[in-house]
C-alpha cells in the first residue's frame, strides 16, 4: 500500500463511530519516525504545528473526541453482559446526573419495558445505589418535567389483554380537550393527562392513540408541543418508531457524543426483544437496512458487535 493511501486508511480508522483497530495496528504500528512525522504534518484536524519549537502536537479536543471512540466497543460489552436491571439503573442513573438532555432516557426505560422489567430496575437502583429512582427523580428534576417523571417510573401497569373501547375513547377526547386548551392550561399541568399516560395498559393507550386519530385526523404526537409528553406517547404507542428515530440520530457523524452513545443503549437493549420490528420499521422510514447504515457509519470491533447483536433477532 502507497504511503498516501495508509495516510487515508488512518485518516478513515479515526473517522466514525468507534475505531478501525486492525488499520490502526497493520498501517500505524510499522511506520517508522519519519513517516509517524509526516502523518502528523499532513493531519492538521488532528496535529497542531508548534512552528517556535518546531513540532507537532495533538489537538486536545481531537484526543477528547477519540477516548470515547476507542472506548465505545468497551461500553458495549459491559452493557451486553450486565443483567438487564442492573443495566437500566445504572442507565437511569447516568441520565440523571447528565440533567435535561438526557431525560428522554428515563422515559425509555419507564415506557418501553414490561412492568416487571421496570419492577426490577427499581429494585437494582436500590441495590446500586441506597436510594429510589421515584425519590431521585423527585428530588434531581425541578420545573415542569417532574411530575409526569416521577409518575412514569412509579408506574406498574396492567399487561393483560382486556381493554374498555369505551373508556379509550372517552380518554382520547379528555386528551383532545387538554391539547386544545393547552394555551389556557399547559399540558404538563394536567393531572388528567398524565394519570392517563402514567397508569394506562399499552393495549389500552394504543387504543387510545387510535381513536385520538379518528377524532383529530392527526396522530396524537404530531399535537404535542411537549417533547416529554411527545417521547413519552412514541414509546408508549410506536416504540419501534421511537428507536428508529433515536437509532438515525445517532448514526450522523455530525452529533453530539451524547446522542451518539444511544447507538450503543437501543441495540445492546432491544437485541433480545424487538429488534427484528425495528430493523424493518428503520428500513420503512429511512429507505436503507439498518445492518447497512451501521456497516458504512461504525468501525471496527465496535461495528462488529453491533452487527452480531442486530442479528439475534432474525
Amino acid at each position: 500500500m502507497a504511503f498516501n493511501q495508509e495516510l487515508e486508511a488512518i485518516t478513515q480508522a479515526f473517522s466514525g463511530h468507534g475505531v478501525d483497530e486492525k488499520s490502526l495496528i497493520a498501517v500505524l504500528g510499522k511506520w517508522d519516525p519519519l513517516e509517524r512525522e509526516t502523518y502528523r504534518k499532513k493531519t492538521s484536524h488532528f496535529f497542531i504545528e508548534d512552528h517556535e519549537r518546531q513540532f507537532q502536537r495533538w489537538n486536545d479536543h481531537c484526543v477528547r473526541l477519540l477516548k470515547h471512540e476507542f472506548v465505545r466497543f468497551k461500553n458495549a460489552v459491559v452493557l451486553w453482559s450486565m443483567h438487564p436491571w442492573e443495566r437500566d439503573a445504572r442507565l437511569a442513573k447516568e441520565a440523571l446526573k447528565k440533567g435535561s438532555i438526557s431525560y428522554g432516557v428515563l422515559i425509555e426505560i419507564a415506557c418501553t419495558r414490561s412492568s416487571e422489567e421496570l419492577l426490577g430496575a427499581r429494585k437494582a437502583y436500590h441495590s446500586l445505589f441506597d436510594h429510589s429512582i421515584e425519590e431521585d427523580v423527585a428530588s434531581h428534576i425541578h420545573g415542569n418535567d417532574r411530575k409526569l417523571l416521577v409518575a412514569l417510573v412509579s408506574a406498574y401497569r396492567y399487561e393483560g389483554t382486556k381493554v374498555k373501547d369505551d373508556t379509550a375513547k372517552s380518554e382520547a377526547k379528555t386528551l383532545s380537550n387538554a391539547i386544545k386548551n393547552a394555551q389556557n392550561k399547559p399540558i404538563v399541568e394536567d393531572d388528567e393527562v398524565i394519570r392517563i399516560l402514567a397508569t394506562r395498559s399499552k393495549l389500552h393507550l394504543q387504543a387510545v392513540y387510535k381513536h385520538y386519530k379518528e377524532i383529530s385526523g392527526k396522530n396524537l404526537e404530531e399535537d404535542l408541543n411537549d417533547l416529554r409528553f411527545k417521547e413519552t406517547v412514541q414509546c408508549l404507542c410506536t416504540p419501534q418508531v421511537y428507536f428508529s428515530k433515536v437509532l438515525d440520530a445517532a448514526l450522523k457523524n455530525d452529533v453530539n457524543k451524547n446522542i451518539k452513545k444511544s447507538l450503543t443503549r437501543v441495540i445492546v437493549t432491544r437485541a433480545d426483544i424487538d429488534m427484528k420490528e425495528i430493523k424493518a420499521e428503520y428500513n420503512n422510514l429511512y429507505g436503507v437496512s439498518l445492518p447497512q447504515k451501521i456497516e458504512e457509519t461504525a468501525k471496527g470491533n465496535y461495528k462488529d458487535f453491533l452487527l452480531t447483536l442486530i442479528a439475534r433477532g432474525g
